[in-house]
């Protein structure tokens, strides 16, 4: 077996194994912290605020690179282009040759376009129904931001002068591998090639071996998975949560003793507790809004959202200030506000009760009835600018602040020391993504919130769990930067193999396969009429013929026309078709008495330690007889008397 990782951040998976004839992509994550090194675009024609000035390194001129780079007023130089997003590795791998591809949520699908438009790939893409759905509002989401405030010009010539570049840009990993976001035809095209499938449901790749999802706890449709190789289970662990919140919980018995385990995708921030963020949160926003400010909160259109719907409402009816309305504007909030209400089955068996009675399952329905929660696809719309009212409380994306609705919250409220924005995905660095629209006046709160499992969970589930060998994104066996000293921020594992690995990096694992499954044909198995040996021992004889096609094997009857062309040889037809087989110790006497028969008068009999010597004078024949064996050494060149002697053992010998 093979293991390729064509992923540099291992939240934004990308394997490929390669397992006899089959080869499975195994996530397809798009990492978008590269687009921070570019300037926002900003969602309302015409309104650009001035912010930036154009910059050349010095000493240096070159017509190409003018336009390209501009200098915050942070000192930060950015890319003054269309944003570009760090795709999976292209060589390694040829997409061609992947058979399936396995998405475990609807965040490690954004790269999926890249993958099969316009690559030669002819697979399969398996993915649950909710990871289709909102994934399909992620993609559509993502392009919309770009392509609604478009660049004129596409910046190339600043990667060729990287040495001349200051931080971070200098620090650019490989940019000349960085993409443009796809379009939505691409998007649409690469979502025709999708299958759903349910959790538990076992589906055979061609005919090698099966694969099953399994919930991971982290979000609605999100999975690991299990695959089976004959008798062997390898899993795949990614985006997992043992954290009680709206989606089913994660299921770890179907991933205990595998013979190899991939894990990725733990916490993002490890240093910070998912319920304490929260309730900082919470805080935090009442002691905005009594302050009469308002307050930004930049996110994605699925996921943490629905919790921070929930909780932040309960939190501002305890503190006076329900009547505070809460906006959520995405080109697809609509719609993922609606599909979570329909999802009974991939939910908490707390959520689907509620389904039951029947209520909707997440509060944020009864806040859209209510009016507290409005939704609005875009800034520009007339429909939120008559209605919105401040103070109150705005969720929109993207939340790298470089394209999207939250670019002109920014802008809008940054000049008021009285509102208030607060990150809570941690994939950002926020004091980055606020860089270009610096100086600000409002307020900035860090609340990562990341419901992954943390190191610490990491390390009891997989001594739980028992996996033989473990294979490990290699930033996950040293601490994270700045922090050092902390070494319950990495995954320790002395009981077991462990294999780490990074992009561009190939492992190889030996997967010793002893046994394979062969099942019968009905014929065969009505065919087949045990017999007792022994005491507790049961055997059957029976002919068969071993098919073998598309990786599978199977035992069918043999029937007698199928060797009718394809041998001449009568002993080899005998012993196919023979009747009887032997077992047990030579009957010494028995086979005394049939050699007589046979008009062989001198046998001299010679015991030993293991058994017992037979010498035929006379034939020029030697049998050697032990406990477990029986050898003939005949020097006369004649097959007929060698047949004889071999037929004389079988009668002498127990048979079925």
């Amino acid at each position: 077996m093979k293991v390729y990782c064509l992923s540099e951040d291992p939240n934004k998976p990308c394997f490929v194994i390669k397992l006899k004839s089959v080869t499975i992509m195994l996530d397809c994550g798009l990492s978008a912290h590269s687009v921070l090194n570019f300037l926002p675009l900003y969602p309302i024609p015409d309104w650009k605020p001035n912010k930036a000035a154009a910059w050349i390194p010095k000493n240096f001129s070159d017509p190409q690179i003018e336009g390209e780079l501009n200098e915050c007023m942070t000192n930060q130089v950015l890319v003054n282009s269309a944003p570009e997003f760090m795709t999976p590795l292209t060589k390694l791998v040829d997409f061609a040759d992947i058979d399936v591809i396995l998405v475990s949520n609807y965040m490690t699908m954004l790269a999926l376009p890249f993958i099969t438009e316009n690559t030669g790939f002819k697979g399969v893409v398996y993915m649950t129904e909710p990871t289709l759905h909102i994934g399909k509002l992620f993609l559509e989401e993502l392009v919309d931001f770009v392509e609604q405030s478009p660049k004129p010009n596409v910046a190339k010539y600043w990667k060729e002068i990287l040495h001349l570049l200051p931080p971070p840009l200098c620090n650019s990993f490989k940019p000349h591998t960085w993409k443009q976001l796809y379009s939505l035809a691409q998007v649409n095209s690469s979502l025709t090639r999708v299958q759903m499938i349910s959790y538990d449901q076992k589906i055979e790749i061609t005919g090698a071996l099966t694969v099953t999802a399994v919930s991971s706890g982290y979000c609605l449709g999100s999975s690991n998975w299990v695959i089976y190789l004959e008798s062997k289970k390898l899993v795949y662990v990614s985006n997992t949560s043992t954290l009680t919140t709206h989606p089913r919980p994660m299921d770890q018995v179907n991933l205990k003793n595998a013979d190899l385990m991939l894990l990725s995708s733990l916490t993002q921030a490890p240093a910070a507790n998912p319920d304490s963020m929260l309730g900082e949160l919470c805080l935090s926003v009442a002691v905005t809004l009594r302050n009469n400010g308002s307050v930004l909160i930049p996110c994605y259109p699925s996921g943490v959202v629905y919790d921070l719907f929930e909780c932040l409402s309960s939190h501002l009816d305890s503190t006076a200030l329900g009547q505070i309305p809460m906006y959520f504007i995405s080109p697809v909030a609509h719609s993922s506000l609606e599909y979570s209400n329909i999802l009974a089955e991939w939910l908490s068996q707390s959520k689907q009760n509620k389904v039951y009675f029947p209520e909707e399952p997440f509060p944020h329905a009864q806040l859209v009835k209510s009016g507290r929660l409005k939704h609005f696809k875009h800034v520009y719309t007339d429909d939120l600018w008559n209605d919105l009212r401040q103070p109150c409380v705005v969720f929109c994306g993207h939340p790298s602040l470089r394209f999207g609705d939250v670019v002109h919250f920014v802008e809008y409220w940054g000049t008021n020391p009285q509102n208030t924005i607060i990150f809570t995905e941690p994939e950002f660095p926020y004091l980055e993504a606020l860089a270009p629209f610096q100086p600000l006046s409002m307020k900035a709160m860090h609340c990562p919130i990341d419901t992954s499992m943390n190191f610490t969970q990491a390390n009891k589930m997989i001594k739980d769990l028992k996996p033989a060998v473990l294979i490990l994104p290699e930033r996950y066996a040293i601490p994270p930067t700045g922090f050092g000293h902390k070494n319950e921020f990495v995954i320790d594992q002395i009981d077991r193999k462990v294999l780490t690995i990074k992009r561009g990096e190939v492992i190889s694992e030996k997967l010793d396969i002893k046994t394979v499954n062969v099942p019968f044909t009905t014929e065969m198995v009505v065919s087949v009429t045990l017999s007792e040996l022994q005491s507790g021992l049961k055997a059957s004889k029976f002919t068969a013929v071993l098919d073998t096609k598309d990786n599978k094997y199977k035992l069918d009857i043999l029937r007698d026309d199928l060797l009718a062309n394809k041998t001449t040889e009568p002993y080899l037809l005998e012993t196919l078709f023979k009747k009887t087989y032997e077992w047990g110790q030579l009957d010494i006497d028995r086979f005394l008495r049939a050699l007589t028969n046979e008009g062989v008068s001198d046998p001299k009999i010679e015991h030993n330690a293991h058994g017992y010597t037979i010498h035929l004078k006379s034939e020029d024949t030697l049998i050697q007889v032990d406990d477990k064996s029986t050898h003939i050494f005949c020097e006369k060149m004649d097959k007929n008397w060698r047949l004889k002697l071999r037929s004389i053992v079988m009668e002498c010998l127990n048979s079925f």
